[in-house]
């Protein structure tokens, strides 16, 4: 039989996450040396304890309806050579979001997955991307090169089938793809995205289907250690702006109330030439704030992002500001993520834009007990 939803969030807290004697040695760790290349590490990468497949998007039907998703795969290692050869032993579990903003409506619709690997209920290839749980997938198409979404709450009443095609080759954040987080050796990622994704298909919400076509962003990161003591969790935005250029950045927070020096980012200029951004390249300033009926939690829901080396200001506004996911079914972290609206200047230019804003560590414990 499956977990049940409390053994669930058990067995990923105390297990998948790293906070039971699971030693970090038995994984490989994320290291400079490493190059990334496609479209080999599209797939998964089991000699890592954490991993994770990121897809946002902002979509309208031909009427201008709009609705944000987010669908997201996690992977997160328990026992890299398990003992019991028996097909039920627990070596990767497997957790996805889906979740739905319905702009016009102003409803934010949730849902999640929790399974094991070794019984195929979830799993994901080392060859390509090929990504599943429970019913919900993410592949690619027969081409190997667009990026086709399929999920369904279990009632069908919310639902995605997407098919995202990029315009170009992966960007890849850091140094080379190697994307520090912290001082301690081992505590950083590979990671890449896809910043602008064409995308079609069909949305399902309250059990109306639309057909909707818009731009989409997906991130891949995996590693073994990511965050450390004093690292409380993450403001991170993903732009897409109507000229052309995209743009990502992150500041994790610190108990002190400072940013990390090691937090990032990657602008992407119309004509596709990246430019890394340190910290102290641009500066990430809250605005209003929404507390969360549900966990209490306070988020800011309107920011102001600046860049100056770029010539980038830029304000930010949450579409609706009720775009929080506790996840006690899964992964047991409670974040917001939610579509949001851009507007400002680029070298003088107005532009205007939308994007997804992900803020973790607002509620909870610190996520540096949880991704350590």
């Amino acid at each position: 039989m499956r977990t049940t939803p409390a053994v669930a969030a058990v067995l990923v807290l105390a297990g998948a996450l790293g906070l039971v004697a699971q030693d970090r040695a038995d994984w490989r760790a994320a290291d400079p040396a490493y190059r990334l290349a496609f479209p080999r590490d599209h797939a998964a990468h089991p000699d890592y304890r954490i991993e994770w497949w990121y897809y946002t998007g902002n979509v309208a039907t031909a009427s201008g309806r709009r609705f944000g998703y987010q669908l997201t795969f996690f992977r997160a290692g328990i026992d890299r050579r398990p003992v019991n050869p028996s097909r039920w032993a627990v070596r990767d579990l497997y957790m996805a979001h889906l979740a739905v903003t319905d702009v016009t409506a102003g409803r934010h619709h949730v849902a999640e997955r929790l399974n094991r690997s070794g019984v195929g209920w979830a799993g994901a290839s080392p060859a390509t991307l090929d990504v599943w749980n429970d019913g919900w997938s993410v592949r690619f198409d027969d081409d190997g090169t667009a990026h086709l979404l399929d999920a369904a709450t279990d009632d069908g009443a919310v639902a995605i089938d997407l098919r995202l095609a990029p315009d170009g080759p992966p960007v890849l954040h850091g140094a080379d793809g190697y994307s520090r987080k912290g001082g301690e050796t081992g505590n950083a990622s590979h990671y890449y995205s896809f910043t602008r994704l064409a995308t079609s298909g069909r949305i399902v919400v309250d059990g109306e289907a639309f057909a909707v076509s818009g731009l989409s962003w997906m991130d891949h990161e995996f590693g073994t250690s990511f965050l450390e003591a004093g690292q409380l969790g993450w403001d991170w935005f993903s732009l897409q702006l109507d000229d052309g250029s995209d743009l990502m950045v992150y500041e994790m927070r610190r108990a002190s109330g400072d940013p990390d020096p090691r937090s990032s980012g990657t602008f992407v200029a119309p004509g596709r030439t990246v430019t890394r951004l340190g910290a102290g390249d641009y500066a990430l300033t809250p605005g209003r704030r929404w507390t969360s009926p549900s966990s209490g939690a306070s988020y800011p829901v309107t920011w102001s992002v600046t860049a100056p080396s770029l010539g980038i200001a830029l304000e930010i506004e949450a579409v609706i500001d009720a775009q929080e996911l506790e996840t006690g079914e899964s992964t047991g972290v409670t974040y917001w993520e939610g579509a949001i609206d851009v507007s400002g200047t680029r070298e003088g230019a107005a532009v205007r834009g939308q994007g997804y804003l992900e803020m973790t560590g607002y509620a909870g414990q610190p996520l540096s007990r949880v991704l350590r």
